[in-house]
């Protein structure tokens, strides 16, 4: 949809017109709304306006269900989706970003095509009369997805998880050195302990303190469980698989590994290696098919973090709730086989495997270490401990791999599933 010529240059209009697309490209494809943050013209948006656009996007992502049933209940038929989003973000600003009403529809309905303009106001005015949407958490995500995660866990467990949804995280960060030296009190941080800090500062990441110096990356602190899982020692070789981009390279290389971090995308390496020159750490990175890599050595450790369907990292990318679809589920798990073979051929007799996915889906997690277990029965489960690497002690499941639901901890983490595995030293 194209603006009103006479809008583009209303410096009240700006941000919302910037929010338009980037709400369009987060519900266009997979990784829509990172490449739309990065694109020139949002970055010539000021500071302000940058920061606005933003957050109106994703307050609209987290309650983009009971948005879009309070405008089915008003609209007669479905409009161009460039107008449903235009209505979408005039509600989000009206019932969630404390913008008055009447501000709301006013800027919304400037935006619109003219022919448009009337329907807009009516449809926007129509719903900000009634009651705000209802928000029960099972309305806050997919019907299709929040029944997956009925079946998986129950009831109880299913609405906890979904509730997560509509709730803006904090900023996690993890320590180059584990200890803080005073970033707790200089980032208005609190500390998670295993060397993860959590802040509710808001802006640009890079103009905090401790950040020009690399004595911290940011990495939800669920997402830090799996490289501390491998406790790795000093001058141990590590591969890390599907590394960007590169968390928990930099974990493993702050242990003092000597690390191999493998990814396809030599775009998201390049943003490795950028963390890599930051921190002053170091690791070997290639840019390969983790299961094609032709290189033919064996590693004391491996760490595979699997592509997955990233459910489980809706409360930082709510878009990925409406983007996945079941198709992607069955085959992004064909995918995490292959490549799970293909890292447990890299392990070296009495080594460990770690198998982590960010993804809510048992296809994704418990299935494929039940089958990698059967298809290599040269290693056994290595059960993790309640607990153990600062992992929420109810994420343990009784065989001795974690699943961890975004709700079990103070605050909310990203949801994982981890397993360890340990191949078997040969009978002698």
């Amino acid at each position: 949809m194209t603006l009103p010529a006479q809008t583009l240059l209303a410096p009240a209009l700006l941000a919302r017109g910037a929010a338009l697309k980037l709400i369009e490209a987060a519900l266009a494809k997979r990784g829509g709304l990172d490449e739309a943050l990065g694109e020139r013209t949002y970055g010539l948006l000021s500071t302000q306006d940058r920061a606005f656009a933003r957050a109106l996007v994703m307050a609209t992502l987290r309650h983009l269900g009971p948005i879009d049933r309070a405008l089915d209940r008003r609209l007669t038929r479905e409009p161009p989706a460039p107008v449903r989003n235009l209505l979408r973000l005039g509600l989000a600003q009206a019932y969630w970003l404390d913008t008055p009403a009447f501000a709301a529809v006013d800027t919304t309905v400037s935006l619109a095509p003219k022919p448009l303009r009337g329907l807009v106001n009516a449809v926007l005015r129509g719903v900000l009369r009634e009651d705000p949407p209802s928000e029960e958490p099972e309305s806050l995500a997919p019907a299709w997805l929040f029944a997956r995660w009925r079946a998986a866990w129950g009831e109880s467990e299913a609405v906890a998880v979904a509730a997560q949804i509509a709730e803006e995280p904090s900023t996690d960060l993890t320590l180059r050195d584990g200890d803080d030296g005073g970033l707790v009190e200089a980032l208005e941080a609190e500390a998670l302990g295993q060397g993860s800090l959590r802040t509710h500062k808001r802006g640009d990441v890079a103009a905090w303190p401790g950040y020009e110096d690399g004595r911290w990356w940011v990495q939800d602190a669920a997402a830090a469980i799996p490289a501390r899982l491998l406790g790795v020692q000093p001058g141990e070789t590590v591969l890390d698989l599907c590394a960007a981009p590169g968390g928990k390279t930099l974990q493993l290389a702050a242990a003092g590994a000597q690390v191999t971090a493998v990814d396809r995308s030599a775009a998201r390496l390049r943003r490795l290696a950028a963390g890599l020159a930051r921190t002053g750490l170091a690791a070997e990175v290639a840019v390969a098919d983790a299961d094609a890599w032709p290189d033919r050595r064996s590693f004391d450790a491996v760490l595979l973090d699997a592509p997955c369907s990233a459910t489980g990292t809706f409360r930082h990318h709510p878009d990925v709730l409406w983007n996945v679809r079941p198709p992607d589920i069955a085959s992004l798990a064909a995918v995490q086989a292959t490549l799970l073979i293909s890292a447990g051929a890299r392990v070296n007799e009495g080594g460990r495997l770690i198998y982590s996915v960010c993804s809510l889906e048992p296809e994704e997690g418990e299935a494929q270490a039940r089958a990698f277990l059967a298809a290599r029965p040269d290693f056994h489960l290595d059960p993790i401990a309640a607990g153990e690497a600062g992992s929420p002690a109810a994420a343990r499941a009784a065989q001795g791999w974690l699943r961890i639901l975004p709700h079990q901890a103070v605050g909310g983490l990203d949801g994982f599933f981890i397993a360890r595995f340990r191949r078997d030293m040969p009978a002698r």
